[in-house]
């Protein structure tokens, strides 16, 4: 398994801490709007990278923290006339609720700010004592100036490494690109805890360094997130990390491009957005992932209607060979030759239009060898659309598209008028089925529903 370190701007071979086990660390979401389909775009690389390593023989343990302390949350709050604790616990129901709808499960942990709080107090209380950190009216900073090696990241130059931090914590820092570990609780923000320099809360990069090393130690395989992470969140991630413990907080450093719509970023701030539960409603699940790993992981990708319906299309069409094949039919020759190059792609950076294109090679031979009159049987095809997230279309396909009792029932009924020869109650059963979303295909072998898209 080789994987793009942004560190070292390599592509490198993951090396386990613990031999036959990976840990893997991803950034989630600020949790004070619904999630966009950028926020989804992390989540997704990271469920699928898991399942390759798992595919590998790994035991893969995979983070995604939710930050439910934040600036951004207390704004949010505050402009809608509601508690932050009330709304961080909103928007982090309905991100578990959007993405689940992607059907690639949960990540293995999901802590929250708010729950690791001691822990994100006593990192900070050792990097004071290490002489990095220093609190100035209830503030708490970290010294980057005290850090050698601060930027290598992001490679940036020392005169670009501006925090994004307000201008009120200005006249408290020692020097400009210094970046807040715990902040001094202000009016209006209804949501603090105590500590050694008096009410507050945390920091935005201090947290999930804590996280992080709660849940999988230090010097851990692989940290992940987007590209925009990069400066000033995962740089200072590393800073504080070794500044504290004398150790690295990950061997790997993975980020994936951002989702742009036109030329931009899609971003809340800018306001170009499409909510992933929308996009979801519209395009379907299937759609989403397909039109995701037709990109590789770090290239940006342009959301757009030309492309969400040339990833339905190519879905289409994968589902109509899914129902093509036998279960008890043979493999199509070389099948195993085909799931070998796939997972190579796959394992080279995790090329995923590399990887799709040696499927989609094999799916077009499938077909012409079904269009000549043979049998073939599903192979290690189920495997490959594991690894992309689209199991279902082959689960679905062999279970007449998983229709319901009440479907199955319609369809029944309209077989039997149609043995009755009153076609015309058969023609209305057939309409009352497409209202439900399901198409009955007259075949050789009898009738079989099929999902409408």
């Amino acid at each position: 398994m080789r994987i793009h370190d942004t560190l070292s701007g390599q592509v490198r071979e993951i090396e386990p801490r613990e031999p036959g086990s990976v840990g893997i660390y991803a950034c989630g979401p600020t949790v004070y709007a619904r999630v966009h389909v950028g926020n989804a775009r992390p989540f997704v690389v990271f469920a699928l990278l898991k399942r390759l390593l798992e595919h590998e023989g790994y035991e893969v343990t995979l983070v995604e923290n939710i930050t439910d302390v934040n600036d951004k949350i207390y704004a949010a709050a505050s402009a809608q006339g509601v508690g932050s604790e009330a709304l961080a616990r909103e928007m982090t129901a309905a991100y578990v609720e959007d993405t689940d709808r992607l059907g690639l499960g949960r990540p293995d942990h999901e802590p929250k700010a708010s729950e690791t709080i001691p822990a994100i107090v006593s990192l900070i209380e050792d990097l004071i004592e290490g002489g990095h950190a220093y609190e100035a009216g209830g503030d708490v900073y970290f010294a980057v100036d005290e850090f050698e090696g601060y930027g290598r990241l992001s490679n940036r130059p020392r005169e670009e490494m501006q925090q994004g931090e307000a201008d009120d914590a200005a006249a408290l820092k020692r020097a400009p690109r210094d970046f807040a570990l715990w902040k001094t609780a202000k009016a209006g923000e209804d949501t603090s805890w105590d500590s050694p320099w008096g009410r507050g809360r945390p920091g935005w990069h201090i947290e999930c360094s804590a996280m992080a090393e709660e849940i999988l130690d230090l010097d851990f395989d692989l940290h992940g997130g987007g590209s925009d992470l990069v400066f000033p969140h995962h740089e200072n991630e590393i800073a504080q990390t070794e500044a504290a413990r004398g150790r690295p907080l990950a061997r790997v450093w993975m980020h994936n491009g951002m989702v742009q719509m036109g030329a931009e970023k899609m971003a809340k701030s800018v306001g170009n957005i499409r909510l992933l539960h929308a996009a979801l409603d519209e395009y379907g699940h299937e759609a989403l992932l397909m039109w995701l790993v037709a990109a590789h992981y770090r290239q940006p990708v342009s959301f757009g209607e030309a492309a969400l319906r040339q990833a339905r299309a190519t879905v289409r069409g994968l589902r109509e060979l899914c129902r093509r094949l036998e279960v008890d039919a043979p493999a199509a020759g070389g099948m195993d030759e085909v799931a070998e190059r796939f997972f190579d792609a796959l394992a080279d950076d995790f090329n995923t239009p590399a990887a799709c294109a040696v499927l989609f090679d094999w799916v077009a031979e499938a077909n012409r060898s079904l269009d000549a009159g043979q049998r073939l049987g599903p192979g290690r095809l189920g495997e490959m659309l594991h690894a992309l997230g689209l199991e279902g279309l082959l689960a679905a396909a062999a279970d007449g598209d998983g229709a319901p009792e009440d479907v199955r029932l319609l369809a029944d009924r309209r077989e039997k008028a149609r043995a009755e020869r009153d076609f015309a109650a058969a023609d209305r059963l057939r309409d009352e089925l497409a209202e439900r979303g399901w198409e009955i295909r007259d075949t050789p072998d009898g009738a079989r529903l099929v999902r409408c898209e």
